[in-house]
């Protein structure tokens, strides 16, 4: 029998399907040290962004040689050492349509939140204050979206901003994007200069330097925001708190943090800053789009 391990959470529904399919599914998370024993067990392992696979994890493994596939459910595989997995001869995916339409709200809604201060707002009207005049808005209409990474998630959060009467930039390693004439492909430094809201929405690599960091908020509009849905690591903590106590950056929406869960206080504390705990795939439909194409993937390479 196909033993399956999950270790970060599964759409029952799924689960139950693959049950039903004559599978045996585990739903358990384990510590490295614990998950390096365990692993041995299982034909095929399912993680989020909880559960990293490394090389002792694959090393682990590769010594039963059950282990024939690793699925990420969501769109990022940089918790995974895919290319040493795969010279192994393990499979590596994700579902990178699944989750696609939960970020790009979920980006909206920092956009919302910051130009409306909402999440502030709904903090300080707890503590008996009413401020009203301190917190005079701004309106996403008219004002300028610039996107870096123009994949799936990238171009769902244009589609949205558009009806919104925002103007659309972007920039992708790819170049132009022919499917999308309405939208203005620029360089990466004319988009920094030319948007008032910046989203990312590119993957991440730490071994690798930041994509913003100092010098790239220097050449950003003055009183822009910066919308970070993607990976901590595309993004230099550091210098975006200098940015905002400077002034050069109105504020920034915050999903994903260098480290998760963050001990970066200064920064989630941040008055101008809106965040949440990497929730960008977190949504019901999400999730059960994300247990549909798992259990395809299964039945496909198992």
């Amino acid at each position: 029998m196909v033993k399956i391990l999950v270790t970060d959470g599964m759409d029952k529904k799924a689960i139950q399907t693959l049950k039903n399919m004559g599978y045996e599914v585990v739903e358990q998370f384990f510590e490295p040290e614990e998950l390096k024993e365990q692993v041995k067990n299982f034909n095929v392992m399912v993680v989020r962004s909880a559960t990293k696979v490394r090389k002792e994890i694959i090393d682990s493994a590769v010594e039963t040689g059950n282990l024939k596939l690793i699925i990420r459910g969501g769109v990022g595989l940089d918790n995974i050492d895919v290319s040493y997995a795969e010279s192994k001869g393990i499979k590596v995916r994700n579902t990178p349509k699944a989750s696609s339409l939960a970020v790009a709200e979920l980006a909206l809604g920092h956009m919302f939140s910051l130009a409306r201060f909402i999440g502030l707002s709904n903090v300080t009207m707890r503590e008996g204050k009413w401020n009203k005049k301190k917190y005079e808005g701004i309106e996403l209409y008219g004002k300028t979206l610039g996107i870096v990474g123009f994949g799936r998630i990238g171009q769902e959060l244009a589609k949205k901003a558009y009806v919104l009467g925002m103007r659309i930039l972007y920039n992708d390693v790819l170049g132009p994007n022919r499917e999308f004439p309405e939208y203005i492909f620029v360089p990466f430094d004319e988009l920094l200069a030319k948007s008032d809201f910046i989203s990312l929405h590119v993957p991440g690599h730490k071994e690798q330097s930041p994509l913003i960091g100092r010098t790239e908020f220097s050449k950003m509009k003055e009183g822009a925001y910066l919308i970070n849905c993607a990976r901590g690591s595309v993004l230099d903590e550091k210098a975006l708190l200098e940015a905002l106590n400077s002034g050069k950056l109105a504020g920034a929406g915050l999903d994903v943090f260098i480290e998760e869960p963050t001990s970066n206080f200064d920064l989630i504390k941040h008055e101008r800053v809106s965040v949440t705990p990497h929730l960008g795939a977190s949504t019901k439909e999400a999730q059960k789009r994300i247990g549909t194409e798992i259990v395809s993937i299964i039945k496909e390479n198992i």
